[in-house]
């Protein structure tokens, strides 16, 4: 066995996957971290919550511009049951599904429990993490490798899991540090962008309606979501929002909701003339602000009854019901977005082991590989799946696992 360690960069979701799984063996594995601690993305998720996974997976709700057969390969490599598993019994994390949303959470409901029972384990199996150590760059030395700090001598590694994120939230710590790094080691990135960020309105048209929420289904090409949608100061949020937010950050496309479930054909009989007034109508079936907010954007009085709806306010306000044509003008960024879209291309990975198809002993992991899903624990289950393979896959390369 080689004296030089794994060395993983970025001590987040995937990168203490990788380390329990690599230091698992008895490899020598060295976590470095710029923050103090790590896990920071963890901490903040969910609210404080940490929704660790979903309950049930469905893959077509991923989305990549890379290969979906690789894509598939990843998220099949550890599946979602065997997760579970690992967190309640091997963590001794316990889960509670929250039936509404179909996610779970930790029965603590304390996202600080799921980080630091990863890096208990990474260390009770031996692995070393290193905290406020930036690592600046990774290259070559025969078949071994430099790993460049800031600040720091440079570390000498027989294999390297670069697990750094993307972009989203930069104050924990992302920086794209890990994608410049694989694109200097000649791997093929795929164009970055915003994914699961609100969506904002200049000018803030609708701002009397911030804090009004409702269940919709949004629309935008072939991505549709049914969930939460919140009105913002800013623009829009909720779930069903930030789950389609990626066509507007990477293709600039038209986004629709409907309001309810009811059909065209439905709402065009529950208008139809009678001596209720349309207003009363609406807000038995949306929040009464929305409700008006919808008349007026229709051009239709507040004390119009349906007896007196003209022909073309009653094609108006359904369009309105049905269809309504997201007013989105700019989005929060990386700011606030929970996932980075794009990053290095799948097919520069092989999706058993996660080692590069470029550079032999490196290996790449979770957010900075091109592939995201919506909210819900799809991104926690994306980096729990490949930070382990590339766990493993280390110790393979090294000759510390056969």
């Amino acid at each position: 066995m080689r004296s030089d360690p794994i060395i993983i960069v970025g001590a987040g979701a995937a990168g203490l996957m990788a380390a329990i799984f690599a230091a698992g063996a008895g490899a020598p594995v060295v976590l470095l971290e710029r923050t103090r601690d790590g896990g920071r993305k963890i901490l903040i998720s969910g609210g404080g919550r940490c929704n660790v996974l979903p309950s049930r997976l469905e893959e077509s709700r991923f989305v990549t511009a890379s290969s979906p057969n690789a894509m598939r390969k990843m998220i099949r490599s550890w599946p979602l049951a065997e997760q579970r598993t690992f967190f309640e019994v091997e963590l001794g994390v316990a889960l509670a599904l929250e039936p509404d949303s179909g996610k779970l959470f930790p029965v603590s409901n304390r996202a600080r429990e799921v980080r630091d029972a990863l890096v208990a384990a990474a260390a009770a199996r031996g692995a070393e993490l290193r905290g406020e150590h930036s690592v600046v760059g990774v290259r070559r030395l025969g078949d071994a490798f430099e790993v460049e700090l800031e600040n720091r001598p440079p570390l000498r590694a027989a294999a390297v899991i670069l697990a750094t994120g993307g972009l989203s939230v930069p104050n924990t710590g992302s920086d794209g540090t890990g994608l410049r790094i694989a694109g200097e080691l000649g791997h093929e990135l795929r164009p970055t962008y915003p994914a699961l960020t609100p969506l904002v309105q200049e000018p803030a048209r609708y701002r009397e309606l911030a804090g009004v929420s409702c269940t919709a289904t949004l629309s935008a090409g072939r991505t549709t979501s049914r969930g939460g949608f919140l009105f913002t100061h800013r623009g829009f949020s909720g779930p069903s929002v930030l789950d389609v937010s990626h066509v507007a950050t990477r293709d600039g496309g038209d986004i629709h909701v409907q309001w309810t479930e009811r059909t065209r054909q439905e709402w065009e009989e529950m208008l139809r003339p009678q001596r209720a007034g349309v207003a009363g109508v609406l807000r038995r079936h949306l929040p009464a602000r929305l409700a008006d907010a919808l008349m007026a954007d229709a051009g239709i009085p507040a004390e119009r009854s349906l007896a007196d709806l003209r022909a073309a306010e009653r094609r108006a306000i359904v369009e309105s019901l049905t269809r309504w044509r997201l007013p989105w003008t700019g989005h929060e960024g990386y700011r606030k977005a929970e996932v980075t879209g794009g990053g290095v291309d799948l097919g520069e990975v092989d999706p058993r082991t996660m080692q590069s198809r470029r550079c032999p002993g490196l290996f790449l992991c979770g957010e900075m590989l091109d592939a995201f899903g919506p909210i819900g624990g799809y991104n926690f289950l994306w980096a729990w799946a490949t930070g382990r393979a590339a766990g493993l896959g280390a110790l393979t390369a090294t000759g510390v696992f056969r």
